[in-house]
């Protein structure tokens, strides 16, 4: 089963193809797309140098967008929105939108696209005249406001199970900011159906040291995108060590685990396409290994009768 992983030093970018002549300073690397294997989604790191932008388009697929380092206005026809390192966004299918850094510093952020961008349909993107965009001031994130639609933001202390407490949240106490635990892995949801996404999720993962997921697959795509610590990834027998900045990708069907041999505790961006189903969305190798152990004259006999 294909799986992709891309380190750090190997990352080149270069300005997307749909986007040449119509950006400045835009550069990305496509990590997860169609030539390399990709069915369900496509997975970017990409850049927008200080003073870049890129031209009013739309997107006949749903995009989310999440920033590790500087500044980016997301323009939309519901306004102009400046998103800081941690914040992220989603952009429907068939919004119009632009981007822009008004800083004097580089923006570096991840784009997950679902469905699959096409090469043999210009990526499926369009750049309609007159696009009836709110490019005005930017405002910033604000996760308080329950008028936010569409926009959120995580860090590190969202990770930290004894920081989910009413005082210490910046919105309410709810579902829709809980944090699960389990065997030494925290989750916490971003982008999902509850923020308005039909076709993918955008997730923050974190392992603590030991921290450990067998060996599994999925019936979907996941991409992910290192953000601290180093966590040993096995995708399909091959094993890699991977850290901040690292990219990998598995495939559906692709058996892959985690582990956390270090010291301190390890953190992810995580993407899915499509969205998991209600049940069976992880099959362990584990469970399912276990009935050949059963296998023999001694294992239990279902009646028959």
């Amino acid at each position: 089963m294909a799986h992709i992983v891309k380190l750090l030093d190997d990352l080149a970018f270069r300005t997307p193809a749909e986007f040449d002549g119509r950006s400045k300073g835009y550069a990305t690397d496509a990590v997860v797309n169609e030539p390399g294997g990709g069915v369900q989604m496509g997975f970017r790191v990409s850049r927008l140098d200080a003073g870049g932008a890129v031209e009013a388009h739309v997107q006949s697929f749903e995009e989310s967008i999440y920033v590790r380092e500087g500044s980016l206005v997301l323009d939309t026809v519901e306004g102009s929105t400046e998103m800081v390192a941690g914040d992220y966004a989603l952009v429907p299918v068939g919004m119009t939108h632009a981007l822009r850094n008004l800083s004097d510093a580089p923006a570096s952020f991840a784009e997950m696209q679902a469905p699959l961008p096409r090469e043999r349909f210009g990526h499926d993107t369009q750049f309609p005249g007159g696009a009836p965009l709110h490019a005005g001031t930017p405002h910033p994130v604000d996760v308080r406001d329950p008028r936010t639609r569409s926009f959120g933001h995580i860090d590190a202390e969202s990770m930290d199970p004894a920081l989910q407490t009413q005082d210490r949240l910046a919105v309410s106490a709810s579902m829709r900011t809980a944090l699960l635990v389990y065997s030494g892995i925290s989750v916490k949801m971003m982008v999902d159906a509850d923020l308005g996404a039909d076709l993918s999720t955008m997730f923050m993962v974190q392992y603590e040291p030991g921290g450990f997921a067998g060996a599994h697959d999925h019936p979907l795509e996941e991409a992910y995108l290192i953000l601290e610590g180093e966590v040993e990834g096995a995708f399909d027998g091959n094993t890699y060590r991977l850290g901040p900045g690292d990219v990998a990708w598995a495939g559906v069907g692709c058996v892959h685990e985690f582990r956390n041999l270090g010291a301190g505790r390890v953190r992810w961006l995580e993407t899915q396409a499509p969205q998991p189903p209600k049940r069976r969305s992880y099959r362990f190798a584990r469970d399912w290994s276990y009935l050949a152990d059963l296998d023999g004259p001694d294992r239990p006999q279902e009646d028959t009768t």
